[in-house]
């Protein structure tokens, strides 16, 4: 119970730090989703993206 008094009193008793926690919150797993959503569509396409098969195709530059 203590900590739930001092998370409550940190972050939720007052207004502004309350809005604060939640747009940092909403920042960050925002942030977080869409890295690991760009990673699991990577993973799931392999070898079938340009960034993947570009060295097929193009042509040194000596």
């Amino acid at each position: 119970m203590a900590f739930g008094n001092t998370v409550y009193n940190l972050f939720f008793r007052r207004t502004s730090t309350f809005t604060l926690t939640v747009v940092l919150g909403v920042v960050v797993f925002e942030r977080a989703f869409d890295q690991g959503a760009d990673a699991l569509y990577d993973h799931l396409n392999r070898g079938k993206l340009w960034k993947h098969i570009k060295h097929k195709y193009e042509e040194s530059e000596e």
